[in-house]
């Protein structure tokens, strides 16, 4: 290891997995790399356990609990790296178990949170059921613990190449709209990482699935072959696809096409179990408050992932806690089976349905209770159907749905070898109904581990080795204009959609600058609309749509600001023109510049409240 040397690089690069239920930290020694052989590690990642026990372990469960200020003694939170005192969380393994004894002090998926455009996300908003004596924290501040957990177990390894001076590769879902990208960056430059670059998950794990092949990979797809990427985590739901096409003679990769962000994954299995066993319950005249729900699903997720297991049981206990001074005595008691968790899971959230199938959507009630904005449809079948007629024009002429000819999975529900081939089932039918090839399954890497290693890999490429997917952003990325026309009574003057940065346009690069001219406020409040489009590929810079169909474009987190003056008066509306830049970790930013003058004004796609 070197680091006498602050300012020379490292010879490590280093790969996050901030997920949903689990975090994971791997890295490449670029020095010890060469060619396909890639020299690679998983960092162990020491946690508590139980009170005052520290194991080291491969991942830190992404849970983190707000203990009282009673509740433990200093030895009983002390880590390796601070004193108690310093740890005002509980982060890891014992904070997912404590948690599940009292659910709120448990801050759980706060990746989702942190991508819930109708919250607050740098507000005190989680636990959301915590009783009024907790003190609350922000996603973005849970966000920031978890990964200064990482670092404090980097640093204590790698005392001479400290996290904050390597290149790190931060793994975030392929859906994440701007703001949560800015949002994250910020909370890996809170934690102390100041190199971070962004990469979507599904990439990720193609990546791992590229560096675990040694080269092999090139036997294993040919050109014309479009890899569907699904990944099903704690969480989410994310599709992707990638391309394999030829460039100068050789196999090249680009991914072509992600889905939108699903808030469906193994929390929404382990409630749905959690609903079972209270009925079950219920018929033997046992009552469950809401508490003790949400405490069983915590214990449902394990009965889950032991009954999906290759060598699973035939059944496992479960045991739903009780509040008072006799916990152990009053505490019920029921079992789960491997078959009630198979008809639940499989058929319930992956069950057989036609290539015509679409999510189901239901009226809203008019008041609802703050939550995540969970998906309606529990079917992942059903979003796959979906995602897959959205993209019909990523496949060669004229098709109803894109055509995958393979599929890499990812995330840990879909360990499960049942799962997996339920997929490929129903997703065999869709293509043979067609008269198009049976997918088969790429031999896939550890599912709890891949992000993780296929980031590293990631940054590896970055320093010129490896195979690097060529992707860009994911959307074509519009500006609201609005109409200059006359005021009519109950009518609002139409918007158009501008394009400012066309799909696939690389992180770091700058578009071409409009030519259109348009008119910016400034010194007064405003608000800008912004759009994006998944499907729209061929749009250019300067593309004005004056309309569209439903599911064409999706509006933006809007932004609200209010432009300095920069001498000018208050209201003026000054001519500019507009060029978009894509930031390193995918954030898209305007640059409005006048006609006349030096000024710059810069707009964000994020969800700060102020502009500069």
């Amino acid at each position: 290891m070197s680091g006498a040397d602050e300012h020379a690089p490292s010879s490590y690069v280093v790969g996050i997995d901030l997920g949903t239920t689990h975090s994971a930290l791997s890295y490449v020694d670029a020095d010890l790399s060469e060619g396909d052989a890639i020299a690679s590690w998983d960092q162990e990642l020491p946690q508590l356990v139980a009170p005052g026990q520290v194991d080291a372990r491969a991942l830190l469960p992404s849970f983190l609990y707000l203990p009282h200020a009673s509740e433990f003694t200093d030895a009983d939170r002390t880590l390796p790296w601070t004193e108690a005192t310093a740890n005002p969380y509980i982060v890891g393994e014992f904070a997912r178990t404590q948690g599940a004894k009292a659910p709120g002090r448990l801050v759980a998926s706060a990746k989702s949170w942190l991508c819930h455009s109708g919250i607050d996300r740098r507000g005190a908003v989680l636990p959301v059921d915590a009783p009024a004596e907790v003190q609350r924290i922000s996603p973005l501040e849970a966000t920031v613990a978890y990964l200064g957990h990482l670092r404090s177990a980097w640093d204590r390894d790698h005392p001479d190449a400290p996290l904050a001076q390597q290149e790190v590769t931060l793994a975030v879902p392929a859906s994440f709209d701007p703001a949560a990208r800015e949002l994250t960056a910020e909370a890996a430059m809170r934690a102390g990482l100041e190199r971070v670059v962004l990469l979507e998950e599904p990439q990720a794990a193609l990546y791992a699935w590229i560096a675990r092949s040694e080269g092999a990979w090139r036997r294993d797809v040919s050109v014309g072959d479009v890899i569907l990427v699904v990944d099903v985590g704690g969480g989410t739901t994310d599709f992707s696809l990638i391309s394999v096409r030829e460039s100068g003679g050789s196999l090249a990769l680009e991914r072509v096409a992600v889905g939108e962000h699903i808030l469906l994954g193994g929390d929404n299995m382990d409630l749905a179990l959690a609903h079972l066993v209270r009925q079950k319950l219920e018929a033997e005249g046992k009552s469950l408050d809401a508490w003790q729900l949400v405490a069983l699903a915590h214990g449902c997720r394990a009965a889950k992932e032991a009954l999906l297991s290759e060598d699973a049981p035939e059944s496992v206990p479960v045991v739903v806690p009780s509040r008072g001074s006799k916990l152990v005595a009053s505490s019920l008691r029921t079992e789960l089976t491997r078959a009630e968790v198979t008809r639940v899971v499989l058929d319930g959230f992956f069950p057989k349905v036609e290539a015509s199938a679409r999510p189901a959507q239901r009226p809203r009630a008019g008041l609802t209770q703050l939550g995540l904005p969970y998906a309606q449809d529990a079917a992942v079948t059903r979003h796959l159907a979906a995602f897959l007629a959205r993209q019909a024009n990523t496949t060669p002429g004229n098709t109803t749905f894109a055509r995958p000819t393979a599929v890499l999975f990812n995330g840990g529900v879909v360990k499960s070898t049942l799962l997996r081939t339920r997929v490929l089932e129903v997703l065999g039918a869709w293509l043979s109904g067609v008269g198009a090839p049976l997918p088969r399954e790429l031999p896939g890497a550890d599912l709890d581990l891949a992000v993780a290693r296929g980031a590293a890999y990631h940054a590896y490429t970055r320093r010129g080795g490896g195979i690097r997917i060529r992707g860009g952003t994911a959307r074509a990325y519009y500006v609201g204009v609005e109409s200059a026309m006359p005021a009519v009574p109950g009518l609002e003057p139409p918007i158009r959609a501008l394009c400012v940065a066309p799909f696939g346009m690389e992180e770091g690069a700058s578009a071409a600058l409009l030519a259109e001219d348009l008119g910016l406020v400034v010194g007064e409040p405003v608000r800008f609309r912004f759009f994006g489009s998944s499907v729209r590929r061929d749009d250019t810079v300067g593309t004005v749509l004056d309309r569209w169909a439903d599911g064409e474009l999706e509006e933006l987190a809007e932004l609200e600001a209010e432009l300095p003056t920069s001498g000018r008066t208050p209201g003026e509306v000054v001519t500019v023109r507009l060029q978009a830049t894509v930031s390193e970790v995918g954030v898209l930013e305007l640059d409005a510049l006048p006609r006349e003058g030096a000024e710059r004004w810069k707009l964000s796609l994020d969800v700060r409240h102020d502009v500069s």
